[in-house]
């Protein structure tokens, strides 16, 4: 299991990539990129869990970072959606 430092690290990095993925601009800094990635993370891992029957492992597992990643994404598009909304009108 990781540790909690190893699992903030994760979501930075996450979060980081997803912001890579994602075309546009996502506001948010740094703080914001690794709250982001912590709750994608999360979020991939407990999906992760229903369906594959493990969440998120080593820190070093690829499985641990493709549902880190994908959770990241998901809340990313989430929250530019909602932030988006707002600074339209």
């Amino acid at each position: 299991m990781m540790g909690f430092l190893g699992f903030l690290l994760l979501g930075l990095i996450a979060g980081a990539i997803a912001k890579l993925l994602i075309p546009g601009r996502q506001g948010g800094g740094l703080l914001i990129t690794m709250l982001l990635g912590v709750v994608g993370a999360i979020l991939g891992g407990w999906i992760g869990g229903l369906i594959f029957g493990g969440g998120l492992q080593e820190f070093f597992s690829v499985r641990t970072w493709l549902l880190a990643v994908g959770g990241s994404v998901v809340i990313l598009l989430i929250y530019g959606a909602i932030v988006g909304r707002k600074s339209r009108t």
